[in-house]
């Protein structure tokens, strides 16, 4: 229980806006500080401090400012900030931000009271990412690998499926050798009611719910609620990490309701907007959540983070994605003209990158030929994608015999490499494998990224020859 030297109730409240409630005359609140907002009939409604200046206290009421009076209401300050009852309990559940759970479940009973405004990790402490994290994703495991530790984001557009290659990342990823030490934080960011029953019956479905915590905000919540979605999930996923020595695989999807929720908050506070309206400290803001994510020096387990946010228009170049890029290690990018040719996941590979996958990949840790058929995807698919224009000046008629292979070289690194099933998951052998079966349409003096002894002992070709 609070102390009562920590509470301070006041009752002279100035002003309702939005989900704001201004208090006056309150000298000492803290930024983050926990209220309780107690009404003339005696229901109760919490909230946080987001504004503090001139004796005035600006408050944001989780559940929303309907039905409450500037008479009669009580403003507690609780002297803390927000905790939430951590537990390794959550795992098979679906809570709310504040804790509560949304799958009619019982409350977390065993658990430890945490604050949820956590630290990024110090990187005097943290251990370079170097295990490979395999999430049945070919595109992904093939040419941007995943790492532990890692913080590796997936840009999407609106109308592209991120929600069902986020939920089959979380069905299928996994550490090989170290199946059962992993667990999914799945942080669902101001999502609609229908994309929360997908995600609910996805998991349950599947089977995959008993090692996936789901925690969740709704579209039609009040913004701090969405602001604290990640703040928990990530608070469960450094407990699990840190104190049950779990490898954590951390999914926020969509950082874009995040940050449209910080600019209604910011806007509100009538703050001076940024770049494209949104708060300045947003780059800060948005650091401080990536940060939360890595491996500590002498500690068994790790979290990896995938954020995953909608790029407003499709435009890479929009604040949001823009900022994501410069703290976090690569991106993977959905692309629409992928999609409309009917390819799921539509991941562009020429467009993505992830920057420390060359430290997880290769002999001992997937496979010795990977870096290689990796490299040579990538180069035989720009060129692919090249002759694709030129192609469409001259004719294809006009183009060389070898111009012809790259055009169907093209097609097929697309329709067998890059697509796959919503159920399909393909171990990193087989992903190479299919590698080798596109890279194979080529000639093979065009295999220039690619050892001789690789080509013989993998092209198929040569396979099962001595």
């Amino acid at each position: 229980m609070e102390s009562s030297m920590n509470v301070r109730e006041y009752s002279n409240i100035s002003m309702i806006k939005g989900p704001l409630v201004m208090v006056q005359g309150v000298a000492d609140s803290a930024y983050n500080e926990l209220v309780e907002v107690e009404m003339p009939n005696g229901e109760k409604r919490r909230g946080i401090v987001v504004d503090s200046q001139k004796g005035i206290s600006v408050v944001q009421v989780f559940e929303g400012t309907r039905g409450i009076s500037p008479v009669g209401t009580t403003v507690r300050f609780l002297g803390r900030g927000l905790e939430v009852k951590i537990s390794e309990e959550m795992l098979g559940r679906i809570f709310n931000p504040l804790g509560d759970p949304l799958d009619n479940g019982p409350m977390v009973i065993k658990g430890e009271k945490r604050d949820i405004n956590g630290e990024p990790l110090n990187p005097a402490v943290r251990d370079y990412p170097e295990e490979f994290i395999q999430t049945g994703i070919s595109a992904i495991d093939g040419l941007n690998s995943l790492l532990r530790g890692q913080k590796l984001p997936i840009f999407s557009g609106s109308g592209l499926p991120a929600n069902i290659l986020a939920a089959q990342i979380a069905k299928q990823a996994t550490v090989r050798g170290e199946e059962s030490n992993f667990a999914v934080v799945f942080g669902a960011i101001g999502v609609r009611y229908d994309e929360a029953l997908f995600f609910r019956k996805f998991f349950e479905e599947t089977g995959a719910i008993n090692r996936v915590a789901l925690i969740m905000s709704l579209a039609n919540e009040p913004p701090v609620m969405k602001t604290l979605t990640p703040k928990t999930a990530l608070t469960l996923a450094e407990y699990l990490a840190f104190e049950q020595d779990m490898h954590v695989l951390a999914i926020l999807i969509d950082m874009t309701n995040y940050c449209e929720a910080l600019r209604e908050i910011s806007a509100s506070k009538e703050e001076v907007p940024g770049r494209g309206g949104y708060p300045g400290y947003m780059y800060t803001d948005l650091a401080q959540t990536y940060e939360r994510a890595g491996k500590v020096v002498g500690k068994k387990g790790s979290i990896t983070q995938m954020p995953i946010l909608t790029m407003p228009n499709d435009d890479i170049t929009h604040p949001i994605p823009d900022l994501t890029g410069y703290i976090t290690e690569g991106q993977i990018t959905l692309d629409r003209s992928l999609y409309n040719k009917g390819i799921y996941p539509p991941i562009n590979v020429l467009m993505s990158l992830s920057r420390l996958a060359k430290d997880g990949i290769g002999e001992g840790k997937t496979r010795d030929d990977h870096k290689d058929v990796s490299n040579q995807l990538f180069a035989a698919y720009a060129k692919a994608v090249d002759t694709r224009g030129l192609a469409a000046i001259i004719g294809e008629d006009s183009l060389s015999d070898t111009d012809k292979k790259y055009l169907m070289f093209g097609d097929a690194f697309e329709r067998k490499f890059v697509s796959q099933g919503v159920n399909e998951n393909r171990d990193i052998e087989t992903t190479l494998d299919i590698g080798w079966e596109v890279l194979s349409i080529l000639p093979e003096r065009e295999l220039t990224n690619v050892k001789v002894d690789f080509i013989k002992k993998y092209h198929p070709a040569y396979r099962g020859k001595k």
